[in-house]
């Protein structure tokens, strides 16, 4: 099968959308030795990510085991490790234990990170939801305010109130989803506070959400989240967030009780060990066959790379971009490795969309994007999102999942799991441990 039997290294740092995929179809031939380097043991689904903040999902449907994804492979090895830095001349990434891992090719999908663009207090007070860590702890802090409210209830003088900073996809999504809990809980669930009566206001500095859409799929958005209760304040900045709320570009103060960040991504810290300029977004730019210019070997793919297509136009930061650059990725080096010349990657555009809640979605589907909307657009979300899904077990035990909060109404069991949190010192402590190097695409 193979024009060379000499044993070729591969070192992949970043086990998300892109870098498994790549894995996996670089495990078809024998001549190489791969090596998949994340700092967590799993990978994670961000596109499901609201769902497990707002307790549609439990977070084993959000994430699977590299190994035992990977398992069957020999010639893949799965490394738990944080990579610190890279030298792109050698091929090597240093680990912070110490450790380097050379090899003849690397591929670079380390992924993205929540861009705070500077921003006074997002990073202490705000609550980011990128990572699987993130989307536990905004399901703690969410139930955590549910708790208190009904707990001191008699003591309130203002209704519930939840801000979200961003107007794409994450904060659609989220916003739409809370939406869905305040206005679906049962009053039985807390009988002291009435939860139809808590707002969630969405910011955007934009005029309207969901700005690479359509018109019409952002006038029908827009309707969705209002219908939900979704406060819209659009074509204005947050100039800071504190404690208590935000502080508006205008001077307006808003109180509430939790800040999401849905607000932008930027490349994994990791970029910046490269020594070479970062593109748009901290990412690196790559050649048409997705190589690094000037560092024969190595490739960058998924939320780490900016592509530019023949007509100069940046593909965007999607599950579906990630893992067609990382089978196309591993199809060059595959050839490289038989002295064979690579190809320039070509995106097939399936489209673009997102959940606003319950019955209500927005797709526009192809290059062509044909706009489609409600249950239908709302059942395709599904749909395309179970496909991405690592493994038939994740597929069924998800769409099981869904079935019970459709059908039955019945969602995960709230448990509040981290209850010695004390939330009013915000987030910057118990976030340390979150620089995940991670693709996190949206689908």
């Amino acid at each position: 099968m193979e024009n060379s039997s000499e044993i070729k290294r591969v070192v992949i740092v970043g086990g998300g959308f892109a870098g498994l995929n790549c894995a996996q179809r670089l495990a078809a031939h024998t001549n190489l030795q791969i090596t998949v380097l994340d700092r967590n043991n799993y990978q994670q689904f961000q596109p499901l990510l609201y769902q497990v903040a707002t307790g549609t999902l439990s977070p084993d449907n959000a994430a699977f085991n590299l190994r035992a994804v990977l398992a069957g492979h020999d010639n893949i090895d799965v490394v738990m490790t944080e990579v610190q830095s890279v030298d792109l001349t050698t091929r090597t990434a240093h680990a912070a234990d110490g450790d380097e891992f050379q090899g003849d090719f690397l591929v670079l999908a380390a992924g993205a990170e929540p861009n705070f663009f500077g921003i006074p207090g997002v990073k202490e007070n705000a609550f980011p939801l990128y990572s699987l860590l993130d989307a536990e702890r905004l399901r703690s802090r969410l139930l955590d305010a549910l708790e208190t409210a009904d707990r001191e209830a008699r003591k309130r003088t203002e209704p519930l109130r939840f801000i979200v900073i961003g107007g794409g996809a994450t904060g659609v999504e989220i916003a739409g989803a809370i939406g869905d809990v305040l206005k679906r809980t049962p009053s039985q669930t807390f009988k002291h506070v009435d939860l139809k009566h808590a707002s969630v206001t969405l910011i955007d500095m934009a005029k309207t959400v969901l700005a690479p859409f359509g018109k019409h799929s952002q006038e029908y958005a827009t309707e969705m989240l209002q219908q939900r209760g979704v406060e819209l304040l659009l074509g204005v900045s947050v100039s800071e967030v504190t404690k208590t709320g935000v502080t508006l570009s205008d001077g307006t103060k808003i109180s509430s009780e939790l800040v999401i960040w849905g607000g932008g991504l930027k490349a994994s810290s990791l970029s910046g060990s490269l020594g070479i300029k970062a593109g748009r977004g901290g990412r690196v730019d790559v050649m048409p066959d997705l190589s690094v210019a000037g560092f024969p070997g190595v490739y960058a793919l998924g939320d780490f790379a900016n592509f530019k297509t023949a007509s100069g136009e940046v593909l965007p930061q999607l599950a579906s971009v990630a893992q067609q650059a990382g089978r196309h990725c591993a199809k060059n080096i595959a050839a490289a490795a038989s002295g064979q010349p690579g190809k320039p990657f070509e995106y097939l555009d399936k489209g673009i969309m997102a959940m606003v809640g319950r019955n209500a979605a927005v797709a526009e589907v192809g290059s062509s994007r044909h706009t489609v909307t409600g249950t239908l657009a709302f059942a395709a979300w599904l749909g395309v999102h179970a496909l991405l899904l690592t493994s038939v077990r994740a597929k069924v035990e998800t769409f099981l999942e869904w079935s019970w909060e459709y059908f039955g109404h019945v969602r995960v069991d709230p448990i509040l799991d981290r209850p010695d949190v004390d939330w009013s010192n915000g987030m910057s402590a118990s976030r340390s441990d979150n620089n995940l190097a991670r693709d996190s695409s949206a689908a």
